[in-house]
């Protein structure tokens, strides 16, 4: 499949953009600005320019699925999470609908879609973003998988995750090099299928734990 990855320049993107061209998969890495190709040019990575917040619609031409793990941060703005996580992730999920691409890879975060009262008062309005999102792709009639990382880590791999629909572990984390394996894998696996889960770091193998999907 040919995939157009949303946030590509960010760390999980960059890592997800490497596995996919490893894969049997055409990655296309979704860029805002012509000097970040050099990057993936010398991985041999396609790129498209384009802007989350502008008209990006020429991006999904010839494109099969996507990806998105664009995001604004935790601690950014208040406008800017509303901009990227929220309207930004929405437009993706409609554009997707226009062009008949049925694929949809959302990364969202552990929360979403939980009781407000559970939201660290610092991340109400970014959950409240990803949880508007997410929602739009639940309804949107897209083959969806919507991915809920716990904290994300620069640690090193360890291919090993805990996954559940509802996993209530506060605190918990994952390196976004486990989550980008994640991404790569749940693309084209049938058992990720319209689901959303949780995952976190645990002692159950990727592969496994996405064979164990009910």
């Amino acid at each position: 499949m040919k995939v157009l990855i949303i946030g590509a320049n960010g760390n999980i993107g960059q890592q997800v953009a490497q596995k996919l061209k490893k894969s049997n998969h055409q990655p296309i890495a979704m860029l805002r600005k012509p000097e970040q190709q050099a990057t993936f040019a010398e991985k041999g990575i396609n790129t498209v320019i384009a802007d989350l917040e502008e008209d990006f619609q020429h991006a999904y031409k010839g494109i099969d699925a996507v990806i998105f793990t664009a995001g604004s941060g935790g601690h950014t703005s208040d406008e800017k999470t509303h901009l990227i996580d929220r309207q930004g992730a929405k437009k993706a999920i409609d554009l997707a609908i226009k062009n008949k691409i049925d694929r949809f890879v959302m990364v969202s975060s552990m929360g979403s879609g939980q009781s407000q009262e559970n939201w660290p008062k610092d991340l109400i309005p970014y959950l409240q973003a990803k949880t508007d999102a997410d929602e739009h792709l639940l309804h949107s009639g897209l083959n969806y998988t919507i991915l809920m990382p716990g904290t994300l880590t620069d640690k090193s791999a360890t291919n090993n995750i805990t996954l559940s629909s509802d996993l209530e572990q506060k605190g918990k984390t994952v390196p976004r090099t486990d989550v980008a394996t994640v991404i790569t894998k749940v693309i084209d696996h049938p058992n990720a299928y319209e689901k959303s889960f949780e995952f976190v770091s645990g002692e159950t193998p990727i592969d496994t734990a996405l064979q164990q999907i009910a």
